[in-house]
């Protein structure tokens, strides 16, 4: 690309950002990139909340100790358990009524030694099934990160926050008859596609990069702060450079894909529509299929794999499953080849593309 094309390019770029920040269609993309904080941020108060009362009960109840809780087992009558930790200062009794209207007596105990906490449910003066609840630890936490990064954020933020930007950038502008005043300026057609899509490219990446920066800050808040460190120094910081590039990646692949389909199609539901339903069965796909995706790469390249839970819905389970992930370069370098074949093919497309208003 010659300097004269580099500035139109910048040009266009110049005159597209503000827009593409600002524009009144595009505002749902702030409400896209904060819905994750909600997820994330009521979570931690969650986690803060119950730290604190773990410290009341412990408070409450001294010497109860982990190696106690965990001997309470199922069947163990009332005195058995009080022995074992303590007498309730508050109880919850209550009846219920079972098979055949026969009454049970139930109780319901909670201790915790700060850190962990029982649930115990009695029914009849003997121990109907009780729960240990561990306090939360960055391996299990990075799993729950991970499968909302990887459901919410990146499948459904990501996906239709380019979505309003990138499709908006061509039809956008035809629908407000506006789109005309490029196509008559001296500028050749792939420039004005180059110029709008580094222009939605941008904004893109810093609103949802943002967003990830704001989601671990609040997924780290609470844990301690000795926890904190010794996870960063871990390797931690390596997932937290992963997500970002994932969300940049994730921008780069859908604004180049929905950017094409504003040039290419005229409904943007039906192209939206149907590249939601391929990156759901991506999966299931053969091997080659599979390659022309994004969601294959993004995959490939999150630091931390979901678990697939033996109970989760088969529907879901799928969504898990990367059977064949390629590597990291081979997914970097697949993501960017397959997004500049797109952005060739929509400026190919620009060429022919003509201004029909009164079709609109």
């Amino acid at each position: 690309m010659t300097r004269g094309r580099i500035s139109q390019v910048l040009a266009v770029l110049r005159l597209e950002i503000r827009k593409t920040f600002f524009a009144r269609r595009g505002l749902w993309i702030y409400l896209l990139a904060l819905a994750p904080l909600v997820v994330i941020g009521g979570h931690s108060f969650e986690v803060k909340r119950r730290e604190v009362r773990r410290r009341e009960l412990a408070a409450e109840y001294p010497g109860i100790t982990l190696q106690r809780m965990r001997a309470v087992r199922e069947g163990m009558s009332r005195e058995e358990v009080v022995k074992l930790l303590a007498e309730p200062n508050r109880p919850v009794k209550f009846t219920r009524r079972g098979r055949g209207g026969v009454r049970h007596d139930r109780e319901l105990m909670r201790f915790s030694d700060g850190g962990s906490e029982i649930f115990v449910d009695f029914e009849d003066g003997r121990v109907r099934s009780r729960s240990i609840r561990a306090q939360c630890d960055f391996t299990q936490e990075s799993k729950v990160f991970a499968g909302i990064f990887q459901f919410f954020f990146v499948r459904l933020c990501i996906f239709f926050g380019c979505v309003f930007v990138f499709i908006n950038s061509f039809r956008g502008e035809m629908l407000d008859k506006s789109l005309h005043y490029y196509f008559l300026a001296p500028v050749r057609r792939e420039v004005v596609v180059i110029g709008k899509y580094l222009a939605g490219l941008i904004a893109t990446a810093v609103i949802f990069g943002a967003s990830v920066c704001a989601q671990m800050y609040f997924w780290f808040r609470h844990f301690p702060a000795g926890s904190l460190d010794e996870y960063l120094a871990g390797g931690g910081w390596n997932h937290v450079w992963s997500y970002l590039g994932v969300t940049v990646l994730a921008c780069v692949g859908y604004g180049a894909v929905f950017l094409a389909a504003g040039v290419l199609v005229r409904n943007p539901l039906v192209p939206a529509v149907s590249m939601l339903l391929w990156e759901s069965i991506n999966p299931i796909l053969p091997a080659a299929l599979a390659q022309i995706s994004v969601i294959h790469y993004l995959k490939s390249l999150c630091p931390v794999e979901v678990p697939v839970d033996p109970g989760m819905p088969a529907a879901l389970a799928i969504l898990v499953v990367n059977g064949n992930p390629a590597s990291a370069w081979a997914s970097i370098g697949g993501l960017l080849l397959l997004s500049a074949l797109v952005l060739f093919a929509a400026s190919w497309r620009s060429r022919r593309l003509e201004i029909a208003y009164g079709a609109e």
